[in-house]
């Protein structure tokens, strides 16, 4: 009997398997199963710790939010969105501002954009709560909302600047709403939070992050020409056990990869969480920086 046919009968209901990605684990180790989770936990706690030292403790390593801030009191950092927000109420931002959207753009440019939304953005950890528990509660597959449906909601949070004159976006961004929460104690706008938790959970799965998400749309746009990448570097050994189908937050990106011409996964849309390398036994997946990889062909 081939691995495919057993994984295959592993995953039915009533057999031996009890937990997800078992295979990986036997084969791998609980740890490199779960590497890239933690180290992606590992990568939001440190950004989150970074800002908080300075209100806590007096340490501005950091200082300000992930909307703005101040790098050792001296480099300036923007959210992209949040700047573009600014020049469309007809107010011209300061040079700080302009600054920090530059350099923060031009890094998720080069590192992949949506590496924000699974490395850095802390609503991660509430719409993946909702993901595990998902899977936990085996609730049925919900019907998905259109993935174009973040780009109409990012022409509007740029439209409503331009009409209204202040940036609208900004008084519901979960994003800063779950910052001042954790390090202020500002708990007003938690309801938003439990909104999406909710969403995600019972309404349709991964709704905001996948669908909903203006700041992801953005980030999306810009990671478009990132050199960095997840690849199916091992496709024909995949097994078809659909692990990574299962854990990833934008599945629709693993197909082309998987049963395609180019191994490498090209759709913008992917957040790079690495989770599809952690939970195939086959160890199909794994990163690689495509510009790298073009030379070393061309040689």
């Amino acid at each position: 009997m081939t691995n495919g046919m057993s994984n295959t009968k592993m995953k039915t209901p009533g057999a031996a398997q009890t937990r997800f990605a078992q295979a990986a684990i036997d084969e791998l180790g609980w740890w490199r199963a779960h590497k890239f989770l933690f180290l992606r936990r590992a990568s939001q706690l440190c950004v989150l710790l970074t800002f908080a030292i300075g209100p806590w403790m007096g340490l501005w390593v950091l200082k300000g939010n992930l909307s703005s801030s101040e790098l050792l009191g001296t480099v300036p950092l923007s959210d992209p969105l949040v700047t573009l927000q600014v020049l469309m109420t007809g107010h011209l931002p300061e040079t700080a501002l302009l600054v920090g959207a530059l350099l923060i753009a031009l890094f998720y440019l080069l590192a992949g954009g949506r590496v924000f939304c699974s490395w850095v953005c802390p609503v991660n950890l509430v719409t993946d709560a909702a993901s595990w528990l998902r899977r936990k509660l085996r609730l049925p597959r919900t019907a998905e909302m259109p993935r174009g449906l973040r780009y109409y909601l990012l022409a509007l949070v740029l439209l409503l600047p331009l009409v209204t004159g202040i940036t609208v976006w900004e008084w519901v961004n979960p994003v800063p709403i779950l910052y001042r929460a954790l390090l202020f104690g500002a708990g007003s706008g938690l309801w938003i939070l439990a909104m999406i938790f909710l969403l995600d959970l019972f309404i349709s799965e991964r709704a905001w992050c996948g669908h909903l998400c203006p700041t992801g749309a953005l980030f999306a746009l810009l990671g478009k020409a990132s050199p960095v990448k997840v690849s199916a570097v091992n496709a024909s050994a995949c097994d078809n056990c659909m692990d990574c189908f299962e854990v990833c937050p934008e599945r629709q990106v693993l197909k082309p990869a998987l049963k395609g011409d180019n191994p490498m996964i090209v759709d913008s849309d992917c957040t790079q969480c690495g989770r599809c390398i952690d939970v195939c036994a086959q160890r199909v997946f794994q990163y690689q920086n495509r510009i790298a990889l073009k030379a070393e062909n061309n040689q």
